[in-house]
């Protein structure tokens, strides 16, 4: 098998968006399309100042947002007719296919609020299908844990413990591993996909080639290959992702990701005149 290294060390910018919420943006800036992702937003505070405008309502088409929450509490509300809130440990995998118009508002007005938010793009045979949701509740998200580490599961699988999310065009790997000081995360990847870590606290290595310091929020894309080994310099938490790339043209519009200018000009003929929500 063949070792997989360190392709990339990426700081994120800040940036905002919604109403003005405060974020961390790492893909959809550099990279701007690492395929099939689109975007990766972390975003946390302690002041609510920085998060309580939220995410007003507004449209998506061909994509599918991922929104994993850490701490803190939001409502969700789309034009489905969909309603929940989201606590600490929630997942809400969101395919939005044809079109949906959502908000998602903070349900807490002080408190510390971190997650994170990602875009996959939907191949062309999927752009236009009904929107659909996966919500996962923290209480019955798949974990492995052993003296070493603690991997929450959102799809994929580690040993015996396996995600919900299943059956998808991209086979996605998505875990929240906490690993402690001196111990060592080893997992096979799949040769074909595109793979990153999102380092969220402490100081990680990754593969065998020396490379420069990773630590706390930093983006790492990794070199295609099949053996993972992440070892921790110190107490690490962090996101492993991979999916197969779609290896199709995109056409980005803000909310809209299509395949063509064309299509990303009728999602906006259709917001506007009221046939976008199918």
């Amino acid at each position: 098998m063949s070792n997989i290294e360190v392709k990339k060390i990426i700081k994120p910018i800040l940036a905002s968006d919604g109403a003005g919420v405060k974020l961390k943006r790492s893909i959809g800036v550099e990279p701007n399309y690492f395929d099939p992702f689109l975007m990766l937003d972390e975003f946390g505070s302690e002041n609510s100042e920085d998060y309580i405008a939220g995410f007003p309502p507004h449209p998506h088409r061909g994509i599918e947002t991922v929104t994993y929450m850490l701490q803190g509490e939001f409502e969700h509300e789309d034009s489905t007719g969909a309603k929940g809130r989201m606590s600490s440990g929630d997942v809400q995998w969101m395919k939005t296919g044809s079109g949906i118009i959502h908000s998602e508002m903070p349900a807490m007005s002080e408190g510390r609020l971190h997650g994170f938010q990602l875009w996959i793009n939907m191949p062309a045979k999927l752009k236009m299908s009904k929107p659909n949701y996966i919500y996962i509740d923290s209480d019955n998200m798949s974990v492995h844990k052993d003296n070493d580490k603690k991997i929450k599961i959102i799809a994929g699988k580690f040993e015996k413990a396996e995600g919900p999310v299943k059956g998808h065009n991209v086979e996605p790997v998505y875990f929240d591993v906490e690993l402690k000081k001196d111990k060592e995360f080893k997992f096979n990847l799949p040769s074909s996909h595109n793979s990153f870590i999102y380092l969220i606290n402490g100081e990680i290595e990754i593969g065998d080639k020396k490379h420069d310091t990773t630590k706390d929020s930093t983006l790492i894309l990794l070199e295609k290959g099949e053996d993972l080994k992440v070892r921790s310099k110190t107490n690490a938490k962090f996101l492993v992702i991979s999916g197969k790339p779609i290896n199709e043209e995109i056409a980005r519009g803000g909310p809209f990701v299509m395949n063509t200018k064309a299509e990303i000009l009728q999602a906006v003929q259709d917001y506007h005149n009221g046939t976008f929500v199918k």
